[in-house]
């Protein structure tokens, strides 16, 4: 369990550091958005990665920080270890995207590419942690990474609590660590809230898991939603988090997440990632009825080339 007072805490000693992203409303839909593509970063994943570093001690952060990312939570690290004037390293596949590589350099980061996909970056990443005494930051697995993004939650509830009834989220899933925190934080305020996590039918895991309480038999493809890849760590504490906080997880289609992140260009003007889309794009297929609704967009930092090819087709 992640208590509500972590979270709170994580809030206050971030404060001025991280920016309280807007909501807005689609009466096409009866949607909620939360903007986190409006974030620092351009993504949530310097909610969590930020809090973990100001958490650690001097003499840890000494050592120097290195993690594994597809390119957002690399970005929140290289930022964190930026301002606390740490050594940042990251492991990526060599599959991710440009736009994302290049961004986390430019924050400092020195970053390793690995053969494969996600799985074989963190695998690199624990290693180099374990032969260096640099501080692992792992993306989902840790209490301090689930507690900064469950801040999200505390902004939604203030929300809930001031302006709206919306009684059901959708938020994207990859590993676990957003919907996990902002799931324990809300379900210690309203125990009716609907928490439904969403994926690509591409890279099924946490669906899998979700389902069966098991990932074996899961066949991969390439995702446009890469954020959101790859296997869970099986000691993963998302995983009895999402068992016990999560009322479901629904699966969108390649081509209905293409779809979402059009529609957000040409209805609101926001230019989000695939990862960022999926909640959208279950609305948008007609995959999830309820009302009134809230999804997490949860960043933006897409391919531009990707992005261009995506809302020029017919």
């Amino acid at each position: 369990m992640i208590p509500a007072e972590w979270v709170e805490a994580a809030s206050r000693r971030m404060a001025g550091q991280i920016t309280h992203t807007p909501i807005t409303f689609d009466e096409n839909l009866d949607l909620h958005y939360k903007w986190e593509n409006q974030q620092v970063t351009g993504s949530f994943k310097i909610r969590g990665a930020l809090n973990k570093v100001l958490f650690l001690t001097p003499e840890e952060r000494a050592y120097g920080l290195v993690t594994s990312s597809a390119g957002n939570h690399g970005q929140g690290v290289a930022v964190a270890a930026r301002q606390t004037k740490t050594k940042c390293v990251v492991y990526a596949s060599d599959h991710a995207a440009p736009v994302k590589l290049d961004a986390m350099r430019k924050l400092g980061a020195e970053v390793r590419l690995v053969n494969g996909g996600y799985v074989e970056a963190e695998k690199a990443a624990i290693v180099c942690a374990g032969e260096t005494g640099m501080t692992f930051i792992s993306p989902y697995n840790d209490p301090d990474v689930i507690a900064g993004q469950g801040t999200i939650g505390l902004e939604i509830r203030d929300w809930i609590r001031t302006e709206s009834d919306a009684s059901c989220l959708l938020i994207p899933v990859g590993g676990g660590g957003l919907i996990s925190g902002v799931a324990s934080y809300l379900r210690a305020f309203d125990r009716n809230v609907r928490i439904i996590g969403v994926q690509s039918e591409a890279s099924p895991f946490a669906h899998q898991l979700f389902r069966t309480g098991s990932q074996n038999g899961v066949v991969e493809v390439d995702s446009i939603a890469d954020g959101l890849a790859g296997e869970i760590d099986h000691a993963s504490i998302t995983i009895p988090l999402m068992l016990e906080y999560v009322d479901d997880i629904v699966l969108v289609t390649e081509d209905e997440i293409r779809e979402a992140i059009r529609y957000a260009w040409q209805t609101h003007q926001q230019i989000i990632e695939g990862s960022a889309a999926v909640g959208l794009a279950a609305r948008l297929a007609g995959k999830i009825n309820l009302s009134p609704v809230l999804t997490i967009i949860t960043g933006g930092n897409i391919q531009p080339e990707l992005f261009n090819t995506i809302i020029r087709r017919n």
